[in-house]
């Protein structure tokens, strides 16, 4: 257990009206038994090269691959799919962006087509579960062209999203669910979906689901699912009680590495502003003003919204994403930040790793991390695909010595300045990256004269409640902590 920041013995408490909030990063844990295991996967040799196609995936597969430019695995497929393929067990750590899903999605499809099974309604036979509705939306995007190929349907679960066209996909049968588990929970409690013909399970950030309290919901999911199925896990870093879902879910499981977030710190400048509390928002604005695109971290919800509009105070058009935002809002904010329709984005550290825009040269750590990870994760927005980045740490004086901490395990050495509204080292960042091009909304068009005004669907309609009821997802949210973030 590592000392307490404050040095302060517990008898001698200052008196609760001295005590001010100082949202300090939490004490770091020590490295875990599985993270161990994982680094000594790291030095394993690099596997010999070879295609997808020696490799044994189906034609279809590869030629779809061949067909997007890819016809070589990355690294953590090289060393993961010979043994998925195998219909072993997986237990593979990898930073994002280094093809998990392709690592997990390849073998998977492979499975369901050749295993000569046919899909029936309400019975997948493949399951991805993971955090965030981004993200499931993203792996979706990635296996559905490939299980088309195969004559394989791929659908998604997550709350914020019809929950009658779920229902509806699932009973017209489905082979893969890319699912949340606060949503894919309500559907089990509906009848709307079983498990028990799932072959293939998939964790994907299962770090992330024990960070949002998914943990309960997780569990009861693969207790649903047949023992003797297969079962693969994935993320870039693997603590946080991931343990225990290795050793009570994986059997023999063979371990795989690449490297972590930690191998792309070198190509990011990491520097940390010193200043005022009082002074925060104004230098933020300052640097926000910069013609590239800039992505803010902030503890809270509600700091994300407060954030955003400060900014837009300032004459910075900002928006904010988070896990209160329902899925169109939040898509909205995404592709608004991607497109360069809005140049800054005010996340929390839910909505980190569903964050995947090209051209981000800029991370803002507004508010301190919870821990070097969380750092890692939310710096690793910048820098991505070869590319350099700028990660820049706002600190107060009462946060200095647990952020110096937190640098020291992610193995950073920032340059560090006591700045203020237009000091040379925040100018020098405000007036960084290369400009982007800005594209306007299109505006809606008006009606034709004398059109009929349509009528607004009835709540049953728009999928629905009426009101005072309290839908199954409510009360799984009441059940599962976290499940909000789904």
């Amino acid at each position: 257990m590592p000392p307490r920041a404050d040095n302060h013995v517990r008898s001698r408490r200052k008196p609760r009206s001295q005590h001010r909030p100082t949202n300090r990063p939490r004490p770091m844990p020590a490295q875990s038994a599985l993270d161990l295991a994982l680094d000594a996967a790291l030095e394993q040799p690099v596997p010999e090269p070879r295609t997808f196609g020696q490799l044994g995936l189906p034609a279809a597969l590869v030629t779809v691959l061949a067909r997007r430019g890819i016809h070589e695995p990355f690294a953590i497929q090289a060393r993961t799919l010979p043994d998925a393929l195998a219909g072993k067990d997986v237990l593979g750590r990898a930073q994002t962006g280094s093809g998990k899903t392709l690592a997990f999605g390849l073998p998977l499809l492979t499975r369901l087509a050749t295993d000569g099974g046919r899909r029936t309604s309400r019975a997948p036979r493949a399951l991805v579960l993971v955090p965030t509705r981004e993200l499931a939306q993203q792996v979706a995007d990635e296996i559905a062209p490939l299980g088309h190929a195969l004559d394989l349907r791929v659908t998604t679960v997550y709350g914020g999203a019809s929950m009658g066209r779920q229902i509806d996909n699932l009973r017209r049968g489905i082979d893969v669910v890319v699912a949340t588990p606060g949503r894919l929970i309500d559907l089990m409690e509906q009848g709307a979906v079983v498990l028990d013909g799932v072959g293939v399970a998939v964790l994907d950030e299962a770090d992330h689901m024990a960070d949002l309290g998914f943990l309960p919901a997780v569990t009861r999911i693969l207790d649903a699912t047949p023992s003797g199925g297969q079962r693969m896990l994935f993320s870039a870093t693997l603590d946080r009680g991931v343990d225990r879902l290795v050793g009570r879910y994986l059997s023999e499981p063979a371990v795989h590495a690449v490297a972590t977030a930690v191998a792309s710190i070198d190509a990011m400048d990491h520097q940390v502003f010193m200043l005022r509390g009082d002074d925060k928002v104004a230098v933020a604005a300052e640097i926000a003003a910069r013609p590239a695109r800039t992505l803010f971290f902030v503890r809270t919800k509600h700091g994300a919204d407060r954030l955003a509009k400060q900014l837009c105070r300032h004459g910075v058009e900002a928006t904010a994403i988070h896990g209160n935002l329902n899925q169109g809002q939040r898509q909205r904010a995404l592709d608004g930040f991607a497109s360069g329709r809005s140049r800054v984005l005010v996340a929390t550290d839910v909505a980190a790793r569903g964050i995947h825009v090209d051209d981000v040269d800029l991370v803002v750590h507004f508010d301190p991390p919870n821990d070097h990870k969380d750092y890692l994760h939310r710096s690793g927005r910048t820098a991505r695909a070869g590319a350099t980045g700028t990660v820049v740490s706002f600190v107060e004086p009462q946060q200095a010595r647990d952020v110096a901490r937190m640098h020291d395990a992610a193995s950073v050495q920032p340059d560090t300045a006591r700045v203020h509204v237009g000091h040379p080292a925040v100018r020098a960042v405000a007036e960084s990256g290369e400009p982007i091009t800005v594209v306007p909304l299109p505006s809606p068009r008006p009606a034709p004269a004398g059109s009929p005004r349509p009528r607004r669907p009835g709540p049953q309609a728009r999928g629905q409640q009426p009101r005072g009821h309290q839908s199954r997802n409510q009360q799984a949210r009441t059940r599962y902590p976290g499940s909000r973030a789904s």
